[in-house]
């Protein structure tokens, strides 16, 4: 992942990798890859895929072989900006590497990946403390600090008094304003989620949530229904009623998995 947040034009807002499959909070930035000059789209694309050869030489080579080829220029930069090719590139080396430990041939996840569109700052936060919460919702974790393989894990880390007053950042990729939220505030909001959506436990919402959550939601108890029903109460998009109505419009749709959830929480 940190490879291909190099490569590609993205930034990884939130990741978390369970036992058999992964989660991830990615911004698409169809602007930046137009930006880049063809000397960097085609760096960035042999990173991705270096010549069998390894050398410096070998990588010049490719490298200006594709640079004299302005079709396959052309696709490369596209590509770079793509999600599907994003979650290709992710998949295929993980099942090759698979394949050949086990002596074995296929897929390594059971299927293509799922995507949603996060229509507003409040299904991006419910969807990013959805992933960052994944062990825990799952009793694989009981906090934060357990909860390796995530983002935040990762925030955790290298958190300091200083950087818990920066404003949030992706944990990978461009560096773009994620949310109008401070990395503090994230992380205390992330533990008080956590409290009330471990299994069998319970928190007191009312009287104990963070103070940053009013700017997203007047609420504490819709705001962990919202962050419940990112896994399986929407389908192709997280928002508000008039955004999931106006998606099904364009799709030829008459509406989209999550319109009652999103009434519900209106």
């Amino acid at each position: 992942m940190a490879l291909l947040a190099e490569c590609f034009a993205v930034a990884i807002h939130a990741y978390a990798v369970m036992s058999n499959h992964l989660h991830l909070v990615v911004q698409l930035e169809p602007t930046l890859v137009r930006q880049w000059a063809d000397a960097e789209v085609a760096a960035r694309w042999i990173r991705l895929f270096p010549p069998r050869e390894g050398t410096p030489a070998a990588h010049e080579r490719k490298r200006d072989a594709l640079m004299a080829d302005p079709s396959r220029m052309s696709a490369a930069r596209a590509r770079l900006g793509d999600l599907s090719w994003l979650m290709r590139c992710l998949a295929e080396p993980i099942a090759r590497a698979a394949n050949a430990e086990d002596d074995c041939k296929g897929r390594f996840w059971e299927g293509r990946y799922k995507a949603q569109v996060l229509c507003d700052d409040r299904a991006v936060l419910a969807a990013m403390a959805y992933v960052d919460l994944n062990p825990i919702r799952a009793g694989m974790a009981n906090d934060l600090a357990q909860s390796h393989h995530t983002s935040a894990h990762v925030r955790l880390r290298g958190v300091s008094h200083d950087a818990t007053k920066a404003m949030l950042q992706p944990v990978a990729g461009s560096s773009v304003t994620c949310l109008p939220i401070r990395l503090g505030e994230y992380l205390a909001l992330l533990e008080w989620t956590g409290k009330q959506v471990r299994p069998g436990k319970r928190g007191s919402i009312a009287l104990s949530a963070p103070s940053v959550l009013a700017k997203f939601d007047a609420r504490p108890d819709r705001w962990v229904a919202r962050v419940k029903s990112i896994g399986s109460g929407y389908w192709r998009a997280v928002g508000e009623v008039q955004d999931l109505l106006e998606i099904a419009q364009r799709l030829g749709l008459r509406w989209l998995k999550g319109v009652g959830i999103a009434a519900k929480l209106a």
